[in-house]
Parts: structure tokens; C-alpha cells; sequence
């Protein structure tokens, strides 16, 4: 089982000409309580069943099993609601910046995530990167379900 520790930020600058690929993802939650957020993605032409843990600081549990693409757009029609985004790759500085481009009711946030190896690890930080956000819970991809971006 592994422990995922991230940082998210936002956008604050052009970076799109630094990505190295994007794709579309589109996810929904089959649970989403304080515990533990159970996910369903469809991404790159596969399904993922993704279960995370409650957040301690900028860390948490977090499985993940890929499943056929058929199986997980099927469990994505028993989510109430769904995430569209396009996720760009932007390597900088030995890291990778997973940057989330919302689509539909959260149209216009731009979030850049950076997973490490510890929470005290040292970044260089890329001039497009903005305010950090890690600690603010609307902007968990959960929580950008129940109350989005375009409701604030």
C-alpha cells in the first residue's frame, strides 16, 4: 500500500508549451466521505478504481487498481456526478508537475499538483506556479464535485 504526499497549487502563468503530453480524464466518486474517497477514472483509453485515506498534513493512503475502460465507464454512471479535465504532464527542475485544466462547472481553475518523496522535500518552484492550495479542501477534486469552481 503506498502513502501519495502532494502539493497542489495554482496557475498562475502560460505553461502549456512546456507539456510534454495531455490527456483527457473524466472521473466520478463512488464514495466521498472524510474517511476515505472511493474514485472511478477513465483516462488514456483505460479504467483505474482508485481508494484513498484521510489527508495528515500533505499525505495520505492511496490505492489504485487499473480495470478495463468498459468496466469503468460503467461505474461511472452510478456516480452522481462526474470530472472532466485535461491533465498536462510539465516536467521542471526533476520534477513532474501534473497540471489540471477543469472542464464544465469548474471551467477556468487551473490547479498544478507535484508528488514527493517526504513533505519536506525541496522543489524548484516554475514561475506559472501560483498560491498553494494543498491545504484547502475545495480544491480536492471530491470536493470540486459537490461545490464547483463556478459556484464560489
Amino acid at each position: 500500500m503506498a502513502v501519495e504526499i502532494e502539493r497542489k497549487f495554482l496557475v498562475c502563468g502560460e505553461f502549456k508549451h512546456l507539456a510534454e503530453s495531455s490527456e483527457n480524464i473524466i472521473q466520478g466518486y463512488l464514495n466521498m466521505d472524510k474517511e476515505r474517497t472511493v474514485r472511478v477514472r477513465v483516462r488514456g483509453g483505460k479504467g483505474y478504481l482508485t481508494v484513498k485515506g484521510p489527508t495528515n498534513g500533505v499525505s495520505r493512503f492511496e490505492w489504485e487498481k487499473e480495470i478495463p475502460e468498459e468496466d469503468a465507464r460503467r461505474l461511472l454512471q452510478l456516480c452522481p456526478r462526474v470530472l472532466d479535465k485535461t491533465r498536462h504532464i510539465v516536467n521542471h527542475a526533476g520534477h513532474v508537475f501534473e497540471v489540471d485544466e477543469f472542464h464544465g462547472d469548474n471551467e477556468g481553475l487551473v490547479v498544478a499538483e507535484i508528488e514527493l518523496s517526504s513533505e519536506d522535500e525541496v522543489f524548484e518552484r516554475p514561475q506559472w506556479l501560483g498560491e498553494e492550495v494543498s491545504y484547502d479542501r475545495r480544491y480536492y477534486n471530491s470536493q470540486l464535485l459537490a461545490k464547483p469552481y463556478k459556484t464560489w
